[in-house]
């Protein structure tokens, strides 16, 4: 496999989960291709900030009896998360994510409402990703499932408790990566997880992801990891409307990205280079 394909093969995948859309007859659906840049990004073991572009596809859909959601992100790192070893290039990366949330009150033919609470369902999914870099090149590989509340707000919020199946296959040069063989499997761990959208004035709206990952064991190198916290906001304007558009056609905004103890990676084993990030980012998306 080339290191071009599987970006590309990654992709396909991502087509072909939304071709599988129409064919559930879906109610309503979204696609939207988005643009991120920040320069504060941050990788384990690597002191330096790192400039990433990240253009991502995103699917989202609903039919009579759930959900689906897909996001494919490319990202691109400058030369301070290097591609390979003396390499002027910076990383590249592609991240897959899907879920589908089987709505149990439609399931039963009667909503399941109590509280703020307006439906109670099951999510499952995986996350693929491939990234060629200096010295971990990962290739996770993760399923999930758990319970999801949605909850009774202007616009969207859902929380979950998913379990985690998590494997990684790293390669590389340097020790203790370059002694790894084959595809490790970390112990099953819990997620807490919120997403959201949320309208705050006309035009506007405050939308994000919360992840609090636990601790997942040992990892490929003997390492324990730790909890894992990773938030990501936005507040987005919908430019369209300025423009001759449609509503929500065209947005742009900033963001913000708090992630700590990446992939499980603590202050102890990185010797604090790398493991926490705070990022500020421009975004921009266009929906059709």
């Amino acid at each position: 496999m080339s290191k071009h394909s599987t970006p590309m093969r990654l992709a396909a995948c991502a087509a072909l989960l939304c071709c599988a859309a129409p064919a559930m007859a879906v109610d309503w659906s979204d696609n939207a291709i988005s643009y991120r840049y920040g320069t504060r990004f941050a990788e384990p073991f690597n002191p330096e900030h790192i400039d990433k572009h990240i253009v991502a596809f995103t699917h989202a859909s609903g039919y009579k009896y759930g959900s689906n959601y897909l996001n494919l992100d490319v990202l691109k790192s400058d030369a301070s998360d290097p591609r390979a070893p003396g390499s002027s290039s910076g990383a590249r990366e592609a991240y897959l994510l899907y879920r589908h949330t089987l709505d149990i009150g439609a399931l039963r033919g009667s909503e399941l409402r109590f509280g703020k609470v307006k439906g109670v369902g099951l999510t499952f999914g995986f996350d693929l990703n491939h990234k060629d870099d200096v010295g971990y090149n990962s290739r996770k590989r993760m399923l999930v499932a758990g319970p999801t509340l949605m909850w009774d707000v202007p616009g969207f919020l859902n929380t979950s408790i998913l379990w985690l199946r998590e494997s990684n296959a790293p390669s590389g040069p340097f020790p203790p990566i370059a002694d790894v063989r084959g595809r490790y499997t970390y112990d099953t761990h819990p997620m807490f997880g919120a997403s959201w959208a949320i309208p705050v004035a006309e035009g506007w709206s405050f939308e994000g992801f919360l992840n609090w990952i636990a601790e997942k064991g040992l990892d490929e190198t003997g390492a324990p990891t730790g909890a894992e916290t990773n938030l990501d906001v936005a507040l987005m304007f919908d430019l369209g409307p300025r423009l001759g558009q449609p509503k929500n056609k065209i947005r742009v905004g900033v963001g913000y990205q708090f992630w700590n103890n990446k992939f499980g990676n603590t202050r102890r084993t990185t010797g604090g280079a790398g493991q926490r990030a705070s990022t500020p980012m421009l975004r921009a998306d266009f929906h059709f």
